[in-house]
C-alpha cells in the first residue's frame, strides 16, 4: 500500500515540476518582453509611445530612409525624426486634398503626376522662380531710369512771373 501512495506521490510530484517549471518558463518570458520593451524606450520611442505622438508613418521607416540618404557620419535628433515624420504627412494630405478636387470615383495616374508636380520640380520651379525675379529687377531699372529721364528733361525753369511783363 505505502508503495502505491509512493507511486501516487511520484506521479503527483512529477506534475507538479512540471507544473512550475513551465510557470518559471512563464515567468522568464515576461521578464524577457519587459526588458525587450525597457530597451526600446532606452534607444528610442516604443510603439505606445509612437502612437501617443500621432506619427503618420512608422518612425523605423523614416529613419531608415532618412539614413539612406544622408552621410555615414550623420547622427539624426530625435526631434528631427519626428518632425520629419510629420512633414511627410502633412506632404500626403495637400496631394490628397488636390487628389479629392477632382470630381473623379477613381483616381488615376496622371492626376497624382500632376498633384506631385510641386514637390518633384521643386528645382525647376525655383530656377524659374530666380529668372522672373531678375527680370523683375531688369524692369524696375529701366523704370527707375526713365523716370530721372522724365524728370531731368521736363523739369520747369524756377522764373518769377515780373520778368515776363
Amino acid at each position: 500500500m505505502y508503495d502505491e501512495i509512493d507511486e501516487n506521490n511520484n506521479e503527483y510530484n512529477d506534475e507538479e515540476i512540471v507544473e512550475e517549471e513551465v510557470e518559471k518558463l512563464e515567468n522568464e518570458d515576461s521578464e524577457i518582453a519587459e526588458d525587450q520593451e525597457g530597451e526600446l524606450t532606452e534607444e528610442g520611442e516604443s510603439a505606445e509611445d509612437e502612437e501617443s505622438l500621432g506619427l503618420p508613418f512608422a518612425k523605423a521607416e523614416v529613419v531608415r530612409l532618412m539614413k539612406q540618404n544622408l552621410d555615414n557620419d550623420k547622427m539624426i535628433r530625435e526631434r528631427v525624426k519626428i518632425e520629419m515624420n510629420r512633414f511627410l504627412g502633412e506632404v500626403l494630405e495637400k496631394v490628397c486634398e488636390q487628389l479629392n478636387e477632382y470630381p473623379y470615383t477613381t483616381i488615376e495616374y496622371e492626376m497624382l503626376k500632376e498633384s506631385i508636380y510641386p514637390y518633384k520640380n521643386i528645382e525647376r520651379i525655383n530656377e524659374e522662380k530666380k529668372r522672373i525675379l531678375m527680370h523683375l529687377e531688369a524692369i524696375k531699372a529701366d523704370c527707375d531710369a526713365l523716370s530721372m529721364d522724365v524728370k531731368k528733361s521736363l523739369k520747369l525753369k524756377d522764373v518769377d512771373e515780373e520778368d515776363d511783363f
